[in-house]
């Protein structure tokens, strides 16, 4: 079993900057690439980013790519998402969530993902 738990969200000017913080819990969390979603007002769930156990083969939407980065510190058993120049756009409810497998790489959509935080609101105000 995993819990997760997002924090930093919060309102934010265009162009300004935050940075997003998932917690996990359990022995096996470092072991499970894990991806963020976000959920815009009225919209489904998005893809934003996702990253492999280790840290490697980050990628992300085409929406975020060269404005978000994101990380993780398996010691800490969290993972990051570094937001930068941020628009309306992105507002919403960024959630993260793990591979449903462990050491698999999930796919892009929340099919592929098993355990999921609650999320934590990110309004963007132009």
């Amino acid at each position: 079993q995993v819990r997760l738990s997002e924090s930093g969200g919060g309102p934010v000017q265009a162009g300004g900057s935050l940075r997003l913080s998932c917690s996990g819990s359990g022995h096996t969390f470092p072991y499970y690439s894990m991806g963020w979603f976000r959920q815009p007002p009225g919209k489904e769930n998005e893809f934003v980013a996702r990253l492999l156990w280790n840290g490697e083969n980050a990628t992300y939407a085409n929406s975020v790519k060269g404005r978000f980065i994101v990380s993780r510190d398996n010691a800490r058993k969290t993972v990051y998402l570094e937001m930068n120049s941020l628009k309306a756009e992105d507002t919403g409810v960024y959630l993260c969530a793990t591979a449903r497998e462990l050491w698999k790489y999930p796919g892009t959509t929340a099919d592929d993902y098993g355990y999921w935080g609650r999320g934590t609101q990110v309004t963007v105000l132009s």
